[in-house]
C-alpha cells in the first residue's frame, strides 16, 4: 500500500490526494506535523515538507508536482497533464500560477495567519496580511472567470492538473470561509464542477480538530 504523508490544510497535499483519487490508486494517509521535525520524516524528505508519497516498493517521492507527474505517467488514464504539446505547457503554466502566485498572495497568508499561528502559539494574526490576501483573491477569481469563459476547463477542454491544483488551493481558503463566491459566479460554477467530483469527497468531509469549516464548505449546491 502506498502511503501519503500530509497535513490537513496543506494545498500541496490536497493536490496529490485528488490526483490519487482521480487515478483510482489506493493509498493510506499519515498526518505529519512538520513543525516537529521528526527525524524519521526528515530521512524521507530532508526538506521537511509535505506531501511525501512512499510507493509500495518503498520508493520515496516528494514535491507535489514531481509526485503528480509521476502518478500521471504511472497511470496514464485519465490524462491530467494535457494531451497535446501546447496544452501540456498551458497546464504546467497554470499549475505554477496557483502553486506559487495564489499560494503566496492568498493561501499562505490566510491559512498561515488564521490557522498555523493559532496551532503553533505564534501570537495574534496579522490583520494587515489577512486584508491583503482577502483583496488579492478577487484577482485570482477574476482570472479563473477569464479562463472558463473561453474554455471548458482552466487548461483546455478536459479537466487537468491545472483544475486540480487550483481547487486544492481554493479549498483550503474556502474551509475558512474566505472565498467571496457571490462576487464571482463563473468561478463559483467552475468550482462547483470540481467540488462535485468523487475525488473531492474525502477532502470535503474532513474536519480539522478545533477548527470548524465554513457552513457551505461541503455543500455541493452552495
Amino acid at each position: 500500500m502506498r502511503t501519503l504523508y500530509h497535513l490537513w490544510l496543506n494545498p500541496f497535499s490536497r493536490k496529490v490526494r485528488i490526483v490519487l483519487a482521480e487515478k483510482g490508486l489506493e493509498f493510506e494517509m499519515v498526518v505529519e506535523q512538520v513543525w516537529e521535525r521528526r527525524q524519521a520524516f526528515l530521512a524521507l524528505n530532508p526538506a521537511g515538507e509535505v506531501p511525501v508519497l512512499v510507493e509500495p516498493d518503498d520508493t520515496v517521492l516528494s514535491d507535489s508536482q514531481a509526485i503528480c507527474e509521476f502518478l500521471d505517467e504511472l497511470q496514464p488514464e485519465p490524462s491530467l497533464m494535457g494531451r497535446g504539446l501546447h496544452e501540456r505547457a498551458e497546464v504546467r503554466r497554470l499549475v505554477t500560477w496557483f502553486d506559487r502566485k495564489f499560494d503566496f498572495e492568498v493561501g499562505d497568508k490566510l491559512v498561515g495567519e488564521k490557522v498555523m499561528k493559532r496551532f503553533l502559539g505564534l501570537g495574534e494574526p496579522d490583520s494587515g496580511a489577512i486584508r491583503a490576501a482577502q483583496k488579492n483573491i478577487h484577482t485570482h477569481l477574476q482570472y479563473i472567470t477569464f479562463l472558463v469563459e473561453r474554455r471548458h476547463w482552466l487548461g483546455g477542454e478536459e479537466m487537468s492538473l491545472a483544475d486540480i491544483t487550483a481547487a486544492a488551493h481554493i479549498s483550503t481558503v474556502d474551509y475558512l470561509g474566505d472565498v467571496p463566491w457571490a462576487d464571482h459566479k463563473p468561478a463559483k460554477n467552475w468550482y462547483t464542477r470540481i467540488k462535485s467530483r468523487p475525488s473531492m469527497r474525502a477532502i470535503l468531509a474532513e474536519r480539522i480538530p478545533r477548527l470548524p469549516a465554513a457552513k457551505h464548505y461541503s455543500d455541493l449546491d452552495f
